[in-house]
């Protein structure tokens, strides 16, 4: 099957969050399963330099009126052998900043241009008058800054139009941007109807992805189920109601390959999965001297990985901090988000420094040299699509303590009373997304920890899981087949 996948990040190159290691992964997964598939995205500074064997094999000209040319830039990720394509427009990508912010946090002015481009370039590749031989016989969408895609190669009505599929990451963020882009973007009004790309007055991307895609996917079972409800639908559940006999949810992978202590370059020592004990107590001690917390191997360790919003459920983790290290525990927290959540947690590890630290950013080595060092892996989401970080967590000792929803809840099995008893019991469980919860899950897991018996049976549970992409790309495969035979 030849597969086009469009995305706006892909790890090594370019990476905000999970999609970055989901379109780094999965392609990589098909392309083992025995599929032809390449991966465009824009060509970013970073990933322009950090692409390998990089030669341009097409022009688009200026089909959207950027001023400047548009050339498609071929290459390999780094230490792979999958083909990626790169998107080379400065005018539009070479930006101080993110893929997505300027460098005060602001979205850039022209992101309807920039992404927009990118689904112009996904569709056109499509096309018979496409400038590259390879044509895909399915194209595959991802999140908002791809959902325009469908829609071009609706208004374009190709005579072999490819199979459509969009994947929804995370549905809380859209791509809502003025009607008047409609035209500057080559579009027909006759779209923009309730039943087309309107939304509230305004063009959505993302709706354009979940109305004119030929199937849907998002990354868990339960996230497919929540975003037909108003609760988790974010607005759009109404259109995802109308679809949803096209709508799958297949749960996302972790990448091993890259997430696996027994060969981490990263770490201070690796260490096998299943003999993880003093490997881990190695990483504790190395990290919490980095960070400049107490070197104390009985105190529990939290770890945080993850953008710091209330969706993310931080602002529950900040309120209950007093309690939390009252409790023996330590906290080290790495990410970025909302200004006044890093001042709290900043604030907070000013007045424990021995107790807690913050890391603001990102920084790949200290995500994996904190879920190597952690005993437990805080992640109190109020709503979470599937979630990576826990499968990276249980892989390497690291017990997962999570909100149930979405794919948190799919993957992490409580560590009830039946759960230790039957050995499923992978992590600790809360069901309301509030406060009180949260501490008294974060104090069953501090008891727990402090029972070495009973933790290392938790950590074995979670070590055996295998959340390898082979079988997730195995879906992918069929849906793709079933698509292109039908």
């Amino acid at each position: 099957m030849r597969v086009l996948f469009a995305a706006s990040e892909v790890f090594p190159l370019v990476k905000t969050g999970g999609l970055a290691d989901v379109a780094g992964a999965l392609p990589a997964a098909l392309i083992a399963a025995g599929h032809d598939v390449r991966v465009l995205l824009p060509g970013y500074p970073q990933a322009m330099e950090r692409a390998e064997g990089k030669r341009q094999v097409a022009s688009f000209g200026d089909p959207l009126g950027v001023g400047a040319e548009v050339r498609l830039v071929s290459a390999k990720l780094p230490g792979s052998a999958l083909p990626v394509w790169l998107l080379d427009c400065p005018a539009l990508y070479a930006r101080d900043g993110g893929p997505y912010v300027d460098t005060q946090g602001a979205d850039y002015a022209d992101n309807p241009l920039r992404f927009g481009l990118l689904s112009w370039v996904a569709a056109r590749l499509c096309m018979a008058d496409s400038p590259v031989k390879w044509r895909p016989q399915v194209l595959h969408c991802h999140d908002w800054q791809t959902g325009l895609a469908p829609a071009y190669l609706r208004a374009w009505q190709p005579e072999k139009p490819p199979a459509t599929v969009f994947t929804i990451h995370n549905i809380a963020y859209q791509g809502q941007f003025p009607a008047e882009w409609l035209p500057r973007l080559g579009l027909p009004w006759e779209m923009f109807t309730p039943d087309g790309l309107e939304y509230w007055g305004d063009l959505s991307f993302l709706k354009a992805g979940l109305v004119y895609a030929d199937k849907l996917t998002t990354v868990s079972p339960r996230y497919a189920r929540e975003i037909q409800t108003p609760g988790f639908g974010c607005g759009l559940d109404g259109v995802l109601m109308g679809r949803a006999g096209d709508l799958t949810g297949i749960l996302n992978g972790a990448d091993y390959g890259v997430w696996n202590p027994a060969t981490d370059s990263h770490l201070v020592q690796t260490y096998p999965p299943r003999d993880h004990r003093t490997g881990k107590a190695v990483n504790k001690a190395a990290l919490q001297q980095a960070l400049g917390l107490d070197k104390d191997d009985l105190a529990p360790l939290l770890v945080i990985v993850s953008r710091l919003t209330d969706q993310k459920g931080m602002d529950m983790v900040l309120s209950t901090l007093p309690a939390i290290l009252r409790q023996g525990a330590q906290l080290a927290v790495l990410g970025a988000g909302d200004r006044s959540l890093e001042q709290g947690f900043q604030s907070a590890a000013a007045g424990s420094p021995k107790r807690m630290s913050v890391t603001i950013g990102y920084s790949e080595e200290l995500a994996h040299r904190l879920l190597a060092a952690g005993d437990i892996l805080v992640m109190p989401s109020r709503f979470e699509p599937c979630g990576l970080t826990q499968f990276y967590a249980m892989r390497y000792g690291t017990v997962p303590l999570v909100h149930a929803t979405g794919g948190l809840a799919d993957t992490v099995m409580d560590c009830s009373y039946d759960g230790l008893v039957t050995g499923t019991g992978t992590g600790f469980v809360f069901e309301h997304a509030n406060a009180g919860a949260f501490q008294w899950c974060v104090e069953r897991a501090i008891t727990a920890f402090h029972s070495p018996d009973q933790w290392g049976r938790i950590q074995a549970a979670g070590i055996a899981q295998d959340f390898g992409w082979d079988r997730s790309a195995a879906r992918y495969g069929a849906l793709y087949a079933d698509m292109v035979d039908a």
